[in-house]
């Protein structure tokens, strides 16, 4: 089996091929080439060879050169984040939308060629107003940029999907907490500032008020997700093929109620509450809740509780155990 993952040097991406690494295989098939692509170039991971390949996937002929060996499954987890894409519209809709339609485009014109596509989706996909939990049957009306060009790949998938071109699937996924790394562009990159930065004894700032609602899941749930994609039996999805995957609804009190009963009172001071104007109304328009019954019924699994999303960050970034204990 030969993968090919865009973005691979993203968090999302560089988890993803670890783990096809340290597997050696996916779906029952050996791996027998992995193909990492990103603007910058991606880190090799242990255990498997790698081509490693420094590419712009927005620029016109690299996605037909990406494609060129006929990589059985698509990982498309390239792209820009929320708040960039928000402040940068021309990049947004450059690396976001174009990129992907090059992407797709340069698929259709191989022979003969239908691989497995999954697209990392967004649940700012959606946009207010909400009804209690989201489930698959309602509408895609986002709110923000990064939302719509997210929304339109969907399209994209979809339709390139019934015209034979791809074997498509997108997954929505919620926020991801916590991230590892230094914080990033992202809007929703406060909820894993504030558990992250304490683990280690450092100061966070908490730009909104504590009742903010999310929609979550860990990295290590969001490559569960992306592996169960990618070997599920495509007839199962029939002719719809963007899900809601599942996730845990906390807000922000309940998430830092978690790092105190995981990592102690002393963690939970270095948190700063700071309102932040512009990232509270961002947040406002945000869902909050969902029924993903569709997606478990497909066997995609999420985190327990968000305790367990802090002790896993700690068991996979932290070498077990917080420094700051």
């Amino acid at each position: 089996m030969r993968i090919l993952i865009t973005g691979a040097a993203g968090m999302i991406g560089r988890k993803l091929a670890e783990r096809l690494a340290r597997d050696g295989h996916l779906g029952g098939k050996d791996i027998t080439a992995l193909t990492l692509t990103d603007i910058i170039a991606p880190a090799a991971p242990k255990g498997i060879p790698a081509t490693i390949d420094n590419a712009d996937i927005a620029v016109p002929g690299e996605a037909a050169r990406m494609v060129a060996e006929r990589p059985d499954v698509i990982f498309h987890t390239a792209g820009i984040v929320s708040g960039e894409a928000e402040s940068d519209f021309d990049k947004g809709y450059r690396v976001n939308l174009d990129g992907s339609r090059l992407l797709l485009e340069a698929i259709r014109q191989v022979p003969d060629y239908r691989p497995r596509f999954v697209f990392t989706s967004s649940i700012a996909a959606f946009g207010a107003p909400y009804p209690d939990a989201i489930d698959d049957e309602f509408i895609t009306a986002p709110l923000t940029s990064y939302g719509t060009q997210k929304a339109m790949v969907e399209l994209l998938l979809a339709d390139y999907t019934r015209r034979g071109f791809i074997d498509g699937v997108g997954i929505r996924l919620p926020t991801i907490c916590i991230r590892p790394g230094k914080p990033n562009r992202a809007a929703s990159g406060f909820f894993s500032n504030i558990l992250r930065e304490p683990l280690v004894g450092q100061e966070a700032v908490l730009p909104v008020d504590g009742s903010v609602r999310a929609w979550h899941a860990s990295p290590r749930a969001a490559i569960g997700f992306l592996i169960q994609a990618a070997t599920l039996d495509i007839v199962l999805l029939g002719t719809r093929r963007n899900l809601n995957m599942p996730g845990l609804s906390a807000t922000v009190d309940e998430q830092i109620d978690a790092l105190r009963q995981v990592a102690g009172e002393a963690a939970v001071r270095l948190i700063r509450r700071e309102i932040d104007p512009a990232i509270a109304r961002m947040v406002d328009g945000w869902p909050r809740n969902f029924d993903a019954s569709r997606a478990l019924g497909l066997g995609f699994r999420a985190d327990a509780s968000f305790g367990e999303i802090i002790r896993n960050h700690i068991v996979d970034e932290l070498e077990g155990r917080p420094p700051s204990q």
